[in-house]
């Protein structure tokens, strides 16, 4: 019993160190009580380096030789030291850690402390580790720190001495506090004369109250409130400041205006719901927090009885207007719109109402017009500047790259809007027109999910409030993106702010997953509120439009669904809200609109109050097809409602008024949404005529061709690295050829440019990647190759063996698969580089293990020989394409046929003039929800799932085949190429032609078309969206890149009505 209460004291001690930020201190206890092992703080040091640091806080709970497992964890962490002293030609240092540090495991593998000794030997470390599979991980330090960490961190929860210390006890914020504050109200309670004001004066001896004579010293600010009349409790200690303000221990609940400067009434602390001992109450007995008294409004005062209010019969507050009619309500569906993925967050424009604002589950972000059901902007995610991400945000993205955004948010005036994501990241946009949305700020917030973003004013700049999964909530800048404060403070994940200001005094709430609120004043970094949601549910709270109500809504882990209103000067819930009784999977969501009206999703349907009634006023089903808790949005009038629906699709509907303006506004009257009488605004203008950019001169673009010294034929296959500083080449003959940029003054990113020529790589003079040509039947081998997914191997063959080649010293490292079958397509798993499928001649599919060298799938499907071949590890599956037209899905775990379905190619009216290859090549757009099919008849995209075609685009009678088509690097065009040498570049979104280069542009006014000189291939740069190189018939490479003034290939076409371009069937556009 000792023993565990001592246990428990330290523990308590633990969090009162962390609490008070005594780090040190914190660390050197638990090292020395070894109850509680601080994976983070173990974590900084091994990332940070301070390696004497990290082995001995892990002295503390394990020896070296304890296991396996402790002895491979000592074992990583002086490797790495060792590794990293070799990267710094630091000889002296690495031979130190050799002999001292290194030296006691040779006893368990000599061989591998030869091995490290022979590594003091060499010049080019670097190079060594890029040659050498064990030490292949290691290109730089931060990236080897990160990797091992993941390896150490498996090794700590294996490890028997560690693994029942990796978890601190769920313990309520100051815990120690409350349990001090508990024994100095019982000794209060024990006093011979006690008096209603005590003063603390120490906790080194006992609490005996003063003589009654003494009281009239006692200072006003020690005046303490506690729910008994006879006696009274104690303030948390430090709390008698003589400030406006004292800061609270958790479990109370302060009203507002306690602890708001210069507030005009100062109440006193109220203790809801304590637990009454012998007639006193403390802080540290709570059961339940705000609004945690099932129904009831619960206010505790000093020298009053309990008066428990019923919240269905809370008094009301009378409304402006005298009669609620439910025709003032959005319940009429005018307008749904489809999108390419489930929206998560929505916001319409401020000013432009009309104007809907969409984040959806893929990353994707839209701006909808909704009175013509327009996209008029699209963007989907992408790093905007990848070279300044941490390693933490490059891993994440690596291991998986699926992104989707947590919210959007426009500023007061729509000038700028904020998109938080499922990663780290928060995107700054401003918006100028319709025309004219451009990247504004990138800013990478927070460890893990960003759950919420707000726009504040709290000085004199615009700024930003974000908050994540860290814990934290942040105030950035909102012009610089410089972080100007953190807030820290929550134990769980947060999940949203509300930033507000009353009486010049500017402040915030947040919520976190656990149900805990806080209040925050941005100049003390410290919260002053902390209470429990109702039900301890997930919460999200706002103000009304007029600033003076304050509502929350929120589910908790139970499905239990609450919106309230909150009486700010007591510090209680005035109302709670009548017809949330089925439970939710997902935390609902709610907006309010004209100061009078709640909305929220609920049931598959859409529920509405009165703000000042509890009943349920309302509600609508928005002609069916609802999630279980659909999303809502309202526009600032009040006049639209936007619902997310199923099938990815956003429902709009109108009131009474708002059906008219939608009426008005179509017949060419622009109306404001402030009431129906005609007013002008020049917000909404009627579109321009739209028509696709043409480019006919050389002057209207950039262009390079890549030099080179070795001849080469035709190329037939082209791609860019994944970094984007390097293309690579096969030619007809099987020659290899590889061009890289330059790292310098004209090009200090070292991307792939027109404005600096790239140079050939050779490692070694006359060095050059050539294919096995043994039994290739000429005119009839299918070039095929793929890089691995870091750029270096490259898997390639000309119609003979398959070969592996290093990237580094362009070597054959094995070659495989003898024809026949000779192979025709080739993909590298996209986890698992030693995994190959392999398409061949023979309509099969190999998949081929480097490692083992050999075949251990064989897959049967196809008729005719296989042309195509994409994986996607998001979905599991690989999709493969073959001259029979057949598109087969397989699942990549299990190599089981899943689905097929069959291109349909059109029949041509005239014979071709050229011949073109028939062949069916295969892309998965970033979404993996859908992918790229492009033949010389037609481009389409299809949709995974159920290899439904939903959107094509087939050639006219009278144009040339295609050659070759590709998605951009963020998929929203597609560049396709024909064999007449025209180039034509689609809106990915509807298939639309944004523009069209002509062959007398790139490859000069002599070429006429039939010259029989096109592009055989085309490839996008994975950085530049707007970058494409072509590999042509002459031997060629063409890079091509819009001018710098205009940054991009044309305009987009007016986007595609919703309820036209449906996802569901297949739509000839061309």
């Amino acid at each position: 019993m000792a023993a565990s209460l001592s246990r428990d004291l330290i523990f308590l001690i633990l969090q009162f160190l962390d609490e008070e930020k005594f780090k040190e201190t914190l660390h050197t206890l638990e090292q020395e009580s070894a109850l509680f092992f601080n994976f983070k703080y173990f974590e900084e040091q091994v990332l940070n380096g301070n390696w004497d640091e990290a082995e001995r806080y892990l002295l503390g709970f394990t020896r070296f030789d304890e296991n396996r497992f402790s002895m491979k964890t000592f074992f990583e962490l002086r490797k790495q030291k060792y590794l990293e002293a070799l990267d710094k030609l630091d000889r002296a240092s690495a031979v130190d850690i050799l002999l001292k540090d290194l030296r006691v495991f040779s006893s368990f593998n000599q061989d591998l402390f030869k091995e490290f000794t022979q590594l003091i030997t060499l010049d080019n470390f670097r190079f060594f580790c890029r040659e050498n599979d064990s030490l292949s991980n290691y290109r730089d330090t931060n990236t080897a720190r990160a990797i091992m960490m993941v390896e150490l961190k498996r090794l700590i929860d294996g490890n028997p001495a560690l693994r029942d210390k990796t978890e601190f006890p769920n313990l309520r914020v100051s815990r120690l506090r409350s349990l001090v504050y508990q024994s100095l109200n019982w000794q209060h309670s024990l006093c011979e004369n006690p008096v209603q004001n005590p003063e603390l004066g120490s906790l080194f001896v006992d609490h005996n109250c003063r003589n009654s004579r003494d009281l009239s010293q006692m200072s006003a600010s020690s005046q303490f409130v506690a729910p008994n009349p006879r006696l009274e409790g104690f303030h948390p200690i430090g709390g008698a400041t003589g400030l406006p303000f004292h800061p609270q221990p958790p479990s109370l609940q302060t009203p507002i205006t306690t602890w708001m400067p210069n507030s005009s009434n100062i109440l006193r602390p109220v203790l809801p719901g304590g637990v009454n001992y012998s007639g006193l109450t403390y802080p540290g007995a709570m059961a339940k927090g705000l609004g945690g008294t099932d129904e009831m409004c619960r206010l505790r005062m000093a020298g009053i009885p309990d008066k428990v209010i019923p919240s269905a019969v809370c008094p009301t507050q009378s409304h402006n207007s005298a009669v609620l009619q439910t025709h003032d309500l959005p319940k009429t569906v005018i307008r749904t719109l489809t999108l390419w993925s489930n929206p998560t967050s929505m916001d319409f424009h401020p000013i432009h109402q009309m104007l809907l604002l969409v984040g959806t589950s893929l990353g994707d972000v839209s701006l909808w017009d909704v009175r013509s059901i327009e996209r008029l902007f699209a963007r989907n995610f992408q790093v905007w500047d990848i070279g300044a991400s941490s390693m933490t945000l490059k891993a994440t993205l690596v291991k998986d790259p699926s992104i989707s955004v947590r919210r959007i948010l426009w500023n007061s005036k729509g000038s700028l809007f904020g998109v938080a994501y499922s990663k780290n990241m928060i995107q700054l946009y401003s918006y100028h027109d319709t025309n004219d949305i451009r990247p504004h700020l990138e800013i990478e917030a927070h460890v893990g999910s960003v759950n919420d973003l707000a726009f504040c004013n709290p000085t004199t700049k615009l700024c930003l409030l974000t908050c994540g999964d860290d814990k934290t909530i942040k105030l950035w800048d909102a012009t610089t993106g410089v972080r100007v404060c953190n807030f820290e403070g929550h134990d769980s994940a947060v999940y949203s702010v509300c930033p507000h200001y009353k009486e010049n005094i500017h402040f915030l709430f947040s919520t976190s997953v656990d149900g805990k609120i806080k209040a925050w004043l941005y100049d003390t970094l410290s919260s002053r509120v902390d209470f429990d949601a109702p039900g301890r549910s997930c919460t999200t709270m706002t103000y009304s439009a007029d600033g003076t109500r304050l509502f929350s809504c929120g589910t908790n882990k139970g499905g239990e669904s609450h919106i309230v209103e909150w009486n700010e000067k007591e510090g209680t819930i005035k109302r709670s809200y009548q017809g949330l009784h089925k439970h939710s999977l997902v935390a609902i969501q709610f907006d309010m609109t004209k100061n009078q009206f709640l909305a929220a999703g609920h049931d598959h349907s859409i529920k509405f109050w009165d703000m000042d009634n509890v009943n349920l006023l309302t509600s609508t089903d928005a002609e069916g097809g609802l999630p279980a808790s659909p999303r809502v949005r309202f526009n600032k009038d009040g006049t639209l409602l936007a619902v997310t629906a199923n099938d990815n699709k956003i429902k709009v509907l109108a009131t009474v008024n708002g059906q008219r303006l939608m009426h008005q506004m179509k017949n060419g009257e622009v109306r404001t949404f402030e009431d129906v009488k005609p007013k002008l605004t020049k917000a909404l203008v009627p579109p321009k005529t739209w028509k696709f950019t043409e480019i006919n001169e050389a002057s209207q673009f950039r262009s390079l061709r890549l030099a080179t010294s070795i001849r080469i034929e035709k190329i037939l296959r082209l791609m860019y690295t994944s970094t984007g500083s390097g293309i690579l080449a096969l030619a007809s003959n099987a020659i290899h050829l590889f061009w890289k940029w330059p790292r310098n003054d004209l090009n200090p990113s070292g991307k792939a440019t027109t404005k600096v020529a790239p140079q050939v790589v050779q490692p070694t003079p006359g060095a050059v990647m050539i294919n096995d040509l043994t039994d290739s039947i000429a005119g009839e081998a299918v070039p095929c190759f793929a890089l691995s997914k870091n750029d270096s191997y490259l898997m390639s063959a000309s119609g003979g063996k398959v070969s592996l080649f290093n990237m580094l010293t362009f070597k054959i490292m094995t070659s495989c698969m003898s024809p026949p079958p000779a192979a025709t397509s080739l993909a590298f798993h996209p986890i698992d580089n030693n995994t190959i499928a392999v398409g061949t001649d023979d309509n099969s599919i190999h998949i081929y293990n480097v490692r083992t060298d050999e075949i251990s799938h064989r897959l049967s499907g196809h008729s005719k020989k296989v042309t195509g071949l994409a994986f996607s590890h998001v979905q599991n599956l690989l999709i493969s394409s073959g001259e029979d037209a057949q598109i087969i899905r397989w699942n990549s775990n299990t190599w089981e046929k899943e689905n097929n379905t069959f291109l349909q190619i059109p029949e041509r009216r005239t014979p071709r003039t050229n011949p073109a290859k028939s062949d069916i090549f295969l892309q998965f757009h970033q979404d993996h929800a859908h992918f790229l099919v492009a033949h010389e008849s037609q481009i389409a995209i299809y949709e995974t799932s159920k290899l439904q075609c939903v959107k094509q685009w087939t050639v006219g009678e009278f144009m040339a085949p295609i050659s070759h088509a590709t998605f951009s690097s963020n998929c929203q065009l597609i560049y396709t190429s024909f064999i007449d040498g025209v180039i034509l570049i689609f809106s990915t979104s509807n298939l639309q032609l944004q523009c069209q280069i002509n062959p007398s542009a790139y490859l000069g006014s002599s070429t006429a078309r039939g010259s029989g000189l096109y592009p055989f291939v085309i490839a996008a740069n994975p950085q530049d969206p707007n970058q494409f190189a072509l590999g042509l018939t002459d031997g060629g490479v063409q890079v091509i890149e819009p001018l710098e003034s205009e940054g991009k290939w044309g305009v987009p076409s007016p986007a595609e009505n919703g309820s036209s371009n449906t996802m569901t069937s297949c739509i000839s556009i061309g």
